[in-house]
C-alpha cells in the first residue's frame, strides 16, 4: 500500500489530467467573461473568433465591452495592457475640454490699435490678436477690413503687428514624426491662425493641380490665394490617359510648396492640404490683403510679430462659433488642429499656460476627477498622433460609461461618427463602414489611425435593445490595417441577444 503523502500527490496528479481533457470554451488564456452565463459565452467565442485572425499574430489587440447602462464588464481581452490609441485619444481631451471650457465656450479675435484716428489716418500700430481661434477663414479677414474701413480709417500711419501671445510658441507636439510635419495632419499650433475653408484645418492652404497643355507644366492653385507660401511647380501636362502621379510636400522650415509629377490632359483635379510654417504670419497676410482691398494703406511693417500693449483700444472684434458646434467637424472629421488647440486653451483657462505640459495636465486631473487611473494613462498630446500616447481598451470603455451622466454628454455623443451614414458631418471617418449592417446607423464611435496601429471606440445597441460602450485597439500588427476586424466586432455586437 502507497504512502498517504504518495497517494495524495498521485490523486492530485490524475484530477489534473482529467481536468485537462474535459471540453472547455475556448477563450485565450488571457480573455475574462466576469460573469458566466450562456449570453456571454457566446459574445465570448464570437470576439474570440474575430480575433483568432492570422493578421495580429504577434500584435497587440485590446478590447473591452462594458454594459452602459451598469457599466459592467461583459468581455475583456488584454484590457488592462497600455495600446497606442492613434485619434481615440481625442475621446479623453474631448470630455476634458467640454468639461472645462464648457460647450458654450468661444475663441475671440481681435483689431486693436494703440493710437488714434485724425481724420482718416490712425495714427499708431493696428494690432491683430489671436485668441486661439481655428475657424477664421478669408472672409473673417475681410469682415475686419470692412469694419475699420466703416470706422472711417483709409490709411495706417504705424505697423500691422500680428500677437500670437495667447498660446506659447510651441508649434509641433512633441512627438510628431517629420513625415507628417507638412501634412494638415502635423499642422502647427498658434494662437492666431486660418483656415482655408469650413473644415476648419487650421494653419493649411489647399492646393489644387489641375490639367494644361500637353508637355506644359500643370495648373497650380491656392486656397485662399496668399503670397505666404511660394509654390515651386515642377509637374508636367502628359498625353490622354497618361499617368495622374502627383506630389506635394513643403519643405522644411519653409513655406517653399514643391509640387512635382505628371498630370494627363483628361485627368481630374488633385487637392491635398498642406500646412503652412508659422501660421501667425500666414494670417496675417490674409488681413493685409484684405485691407488692401479695400483700400486701407499700411505706412509702417505690414508683417511685424509682438504683443499688443496696455491700454490699447479695441476697434473690431469676432467670437468664433461655440465648442458644441466646433465638436462636430472636431470629431467626425478627426481634426488633429482642433485637439491641440483645445489642449492649450484649457492651460491656459486653468493655469494661465498655453502649453502642451499644463493642458495635458488639465486632462489628466480630470481623468483622476472621475475615477479613472490617470497614472495608467499616458498623455503625451490631444490629437493621438504620438506613438507614445498610452491607453488601456478598459479605461476607454469606462469614460465612455462614466460619462454619459454629464451635462454635455450630449454635445459629446453628437459629435462622434455614426457607422455607414454617407452625409460627412454625420457619418464623419464612419461615413464608408459598416454600411447595410446591423451597425448601420446604431455604432457611434470615434476612429483611430496611425502606422500599425488602429482603434474603434463608442457605443452600440444589442438586437435586444441593450446599449453597450466598446473599445477596440489594435497595435504592432504587421499587415495592412485590420479595420475591417473593427467592424467586424462593431457588427457582432451589434448583432447579439444579452437576453435569452
Amino acid at each position: 500500500m502507497l504512502p498517504t503523502r504518495r497517494m495524495t500527490l498521485l490523486f492530485t496528479l490524475l484530477l489534473v489530467i482529467a481536468l485537462s481533457s474535459s471540453p472547455v470554451a475556448p477563450y485565450a488564456a488571457n480573455d475574462q467573461v466576469i460573469t458566466e452565463t450562456q449570453t456571454q459565452a457566446s459574445m465570448a467565442e464570437q470576439l474570440n473568433e474575430v480575433l483568432d485572425d492570422p493578421r495580429l499574430k504577434g500584435a497587440l489587440a485590446g478590447v473591452s465591452v462594458r454594459s452602459a447602462e451598469t457599466g459592467e464588464i461583459l468581455y475583456a481581452h488584454q484590457d488592462q495592457i497600455r495600446m497606442t490609441p492613434a485619434s481615440n485619444q481625442k475621446l479623453l481631451t474631448g470630455a476634458a475640454a467640454l468639461n472645462t471650457l464648457g460647450p458654450d465656450h468661444t475663441f475671440e479675435t481681435l483689431v486693436l490699435t494703440d493710437g488714434e484716428l485724425r481724420g482718416n489716418v490712425l495714427h499708431g500700430n493696428l494690432y491683430l490678436k489671436g485668441k486661439g481661434d481655428p475657424t477664421l477663414l478669408k472672409e473673417d479677414f475681410e469682415h475686419f477690413a470692412e469694419a475699420l474701413k466703416e470706422q472711417g480709417i483709409e490709411s495706417v500711419k504705424g505697423d500691422l503687428v500680428g500677437d500670437d501671445t495667447w498660446y506659447d510658441d510651441v508649434r509641433l507636439s512633441q512627438d510628431l514624426a517629420w513625415d507628417n510635419e507638412s501634412s494638415y495632419a502635423g499642422a502647427q499650433v498658434s494662437a492666431l491662425s486660418a483656415s482655408p475653408n469650413d473644415d476648419y484645418d487650421a494653419g493649411t492652404v489647399i492646393v489644387e493641380v489641375h490639367a494644361s497643355e500637353i508637355e506644359e507644366p500643370t495648373e497650380v492653385k491656392v486656397v485662399p490665394q496668399t503670397e505666404y507660401v511660394n509654390i515651386i511647380n515642377r509637374t508636367e501636362t502628359v498625353e490622354e490617359g497618361g499617368p495622374r502621379k502627383i506630389s506635394v510636400y513643403r519643405e522644411h522650415g519653409t513655406n517653399d510648396i514643391i509640387v512635382e509629377g505628371t498630370m494627363p490632359t483628361d485627368g481630374f483635379r488633385y487637392r491635398t492640404w498642406v500646412s503652412v510654417w508659422e501660421p501667425t504670419g500666414y494670417a496675417l497676410d490674409l488681413f493685409q490683403q484684405s485691407l488692401a482691398q479695400t483700400g486701407i494703406r499700411i505706412m509702417g511693417k505690414e508683417n511685424a510679430l509682438g504683443p499688443t500693449p496696455e491700454g490699447t483700444q479695441t476697434l473690431v472684434s469676432h467670437e468664433s462659433m461655440p465648442l458644441s458646434e466646433l465638436f462636430i467637424p472636431f470629431m467626425k472629421l478627426s481634426n488633429n488642429g482642433h485637439a491641440e488647440i483645445l489642449i492649450k486653451e484649457m492651460g491656459k483657462q486653468v493655469h494661465d499656460e498655453g502649453s502642451w505640459p499644463k493642458g495635458l495636465q488639465v486632462v489628466s486631473d480630470y481623468l483622476e476627477d472621475i475615477g479613472l487611473d490617470a497614472e495608467g494613462i499616458r498623455l503625451r498630446d490631444g490629437s493621438g498622433m504620438s506613438h507614445l500616447n498610452m491607453v488601456p481598451a478598459q479605461a476607454l470603455t469606462e469614460l465612455l460609461y462614466l460619462i454619459q451622466d454629464e451635462p454635455w454628454y450630449d454635445v459629446f455623443l453628437e459629435g462622434l461618427p455614426v457607422a455607414g451614414e454617407s452625409d460627412r458631418m454625420v457619418g464623419g471617418t464612419l461615413r464608408n463602414r459598416m454600411g447595410d449592417t446591423p451597425a448601420d446607423g446604431n455604432v457611434i464611435a470615434k476612429t483611430g489611425s496611425l502606422t500599425a496601429k488602429t482603434s474603434l471606440s463608442g457605443y452600440v445597441t444589442t438586437a435586444d435593445g441593450h446599449d453597450l460602450t466598446f473599445a477596440v485597439l489594435f497595435n504592432n500588427y504587421m499587415s495592412n490595417s485590420p479595420k475591417d476586424l473593427e467592424d467586424e466586432i462593431a457588427v457582432r455586437l451589434a448583432s447579439i441577444t444579452l437576453e435569452q
